[in-house]
């Protein structure tokens, strides 16, 4: 097991000088992993990411055999004209405290009305699904990620407005409720949901797609322990910004007054997945640097604590309660075809990276 030692000023406690990240590959698999989740014992559960077009769009992972299973089986991974009990494009996945998986379907792939998927891992039944209307939803939405408010009962989904080629300016929040299904659209190009022109850069590259930089807008999305505060961010941006779930939920509050509570709550990389620890610690992906970084929650400074040439394009980060190990996957998606004039340059295998958070993480988002 690796150990990367923090800066001085990102540790905490009396002995501060001995304190350390542990981290290590968990496992290898031949296939991007996208986001990660957990069913109520602990097994993984990810996305295969869409970018590289997988035939199982989600998959549990077995670690005593080191083998991969469609998620939740074969038939919700194959698509078909009749219904739409299939997934068609998923990224974003979390689990809530009731063993519940939540799949959020993109709907890219097919023509289908995107959706969030909900699986029960303990009676391994289909929970629930939410349609995401063409009043949540624009033509250049990519709902990425989620998080699971079991509090206010609600999800609320990073729409980061580059799909079907957009261009992140309508990136956005959308809020689900869990009891209703009803879908409110929120912040839509709005200077929080915004990506800045701070271009994705690994290793001199530009992400581009003919000659033009790809700015991804609202992505990386995470709630504290008390579900108190959603924190959010562009993944092209220099800001990540957080929102009282109270005012959020406000819908007698006029957007320009909810835009005025929102508050810049510290600097950060680029970056794609972000979660959160019980001291507040925020844990940010940072693909341009082939590492995943922490803003403390004490003073807000940014440090590098998991740094590693293989951990490339760091996507997902999740916290598993079983074990108390942070995971996060290497999903390599600027080696994808699309960014490298039709050419995969992607290589097996493919990294999955576990390590200790500072403090105990939040599970669920």
């Amino acid at each position: 097991m690796k150990k990367y030692v923090l800066a001085l000023s990102v540790l905490i406690g009396a002995d501060a000088s001995s304190q350390t990240v542990n981290y290590e590959v968990f496992t290898t698999v031949d296939q991007s992993v996208g986001n990660i989740a957990f069913t109520y014992a602990g097994d993984l559960v990810y996305s295969h990411h869409p970018f590289f077009n997988p035939a199982f769009r989600v998959v549990r992972y077995d670690a005593k055999s080191k083998t991969t299973t469609p998620f939740p089986n074969e038939k919700w991974n194959t698509p078909r004209q009749t219904d739409d009990h299939f997934l068609s494009s998923v990224l974003g996945i979390r689990n809530d405290e009731n063993g519940i998986v939540w799949m959020l379907d993109m709907g890219h792939r097919n023509a289908i009305t995107p959706k969030i998927v909900g699986w029960n891992t303990i009676t391994d039944q289909l929970e629930r699904i939410y349609y995401l209307p063409e009043t949540s939803v624009v033509p250049t939405s990519q709902p990425n990620d989620l998080v699971v408010d079991t509090r206010h009962h609600v999800f609320v989904i990073a729409d980061e407005g580059i799909g079907n080629g957009g261009n992140g300016s309508t990136a956005a929040l959308i809020v689900v409720d869990m009891k209703t299904g009803k879908t409110r659209r929120l912040l839509e190009g709005t200077r929080t949901t915004l990506p800045e022109h701070k271009p994705t850069v690994i290793k001199g590259k530009p992400l581009e797609i003919n000659g033009k930089n790809i700015l991804v807008g609202c992505d990386g999305i995470t709630v504290d322990k008390n579900f108190e505060w959603l924190y959010y961010a562009p993944l092209n941006g220099s800001k990540l910004y957080r929102v009282r779930m109270a005012n959020l939920l406000n819908e007698s509050l006029p957007e320009k007054e909810l835009d005025q509570k929102i508050e810049i709550y510290s600097a950060k990389p680029n970056n794609g997945g972000l979660s959160i620890d019980e001291a507040g610690n925020l844990y940010v992906t940072a693909m341009e640097t082939n590492s995943v970084a922490v803003i403390l929650a004490r003073d807000k400074s940014i440090h590098p604590i998991l740094t590693d040439e293989k951990l490339l394009w760091p996507d997902g980060i999740s916290y598993n309660t079983a074990d108390g190990y942070m995971y996060v996957s290497a999903a390599q998606v600027h080696l994808g075809a699309i960014f490298n004039k039709g050419k995969n340059l992607a290589k097996v295998p493919f990294y999955i990276f576990r390590f200790k958070p500072i403090a105990k993480g939040v599970a669920y988002r």
